[in-house]
């Protein structure tokens, strides 16, 4: 019995569930509603003291933090097998995940909060927000104690930019030898774990770095990945923040506010 407890555009959520469908397993969805803040419930935080998304459930036992919930379901079901067998192969890939977590996965955060869920805090003053929005979140309070009710300033929009490029052009200077995946000819758990965050880049109107023909390698890495039925069914409608919010693109969020 495998529960997903996760939101359709939750860039996490996405890949948990495209490894789902890679190792094409039966799985019982839960949508969990973000904004009524659901996953701060007393019942989600009973599951994940984290207060976020997703939460597998195997067997009434919860896993959290998604890519963990990647590596548990490669070794429970590995019959699809989506992780090195060597140690090298291995300690590449987890080089690649750790370097996804601790780079794009924060930076994304800046434009999507800025460019489209900002709305959400419409009149609130910051004492106000702090207390409704930042202090109730056990993981993200100094995230959005950092963003407040106006938005993460241009500075850190701008690094957050940076290392979205950075990221883009690690990625095609990898693939460039060889690919067609980041590891070489096995597709791994790195391409997953990776995969959404770029399709979020692409939906706040930055796939500019790849198209064109820049960047063909990783153009290319990303065609295919994107051609994955996997891929295709872990996107269901709703999945991109321009299927449901009015979306401000990351180049008109770069631009310096006039008094």
């Amino acid at each position: 019995m495998i529960e997903l407890y996760h939101a359709l555009h939750s860039t996490c959520s996405q890949k948990v569930r495209i490894c789902l469908h890679e190792k094409n397993l039966s799985w019982t969805s839960r949508l969990v509603a973000l904004d009524r803040k659901e996953q701060l419930s007393d019942w989600y935080l009973a599951l994940n003291p984290n207060g976020v998304v997703p939460t597998l459930v195997h067997d009434g036992r919860p896993v959290v933090d998604s890519s963990v919930i990647c590596e548990y379901l490669d070794e429970q079901f590995p019959q699809v097998p989506l992780t090195p067998a060597t140690p090298l192969g291995r300690a590449r890939m987890r080089a690649w995940m750790r370097y996804v977590e601790e780079v794009p996965t924060s930076a994304v955060r800046v434009p999507s909060f800025n460019g489209a869920f900002l709305a959400r805090f419409k009149g609130l003053d910051e004492q106000a927000f702090r207390r409704e929005q930042a202090d109730v979140r056990p993981l993200r309070k100094h995230f959005y104690r950092r963003m407040g009710p106006n938005g993460f300033p241009l500075a850190d929009v701008e690094a957050s930019v940076e290392q979205l490029t950075r990221t883009v052009d690690r990625m095609d200077a990898d693939l460039a030898p060889g690919g067609p995946w980041l590891l070489g000819s096995q597709y791994t758990l790195a391409d997953i774990v990776v995969a959404p965050l770029i399709d979020r880049i692409a939906d706040l109107g930055l796939d500019e770095l790849w198209r064109d023909g820049r960047r063909p390698a990783f153009a290319g890495w990303f065609a295919r990945m994107q051609a994955r039925p996997a891929f295709c069914l872990a996107f269901p409608k709703g999945a991109r923040l321009t299927e449901f919010l009015p979306v401000v693109p990351v180049r008109q969020l770069l631009q310096p506010v006039t008094p």
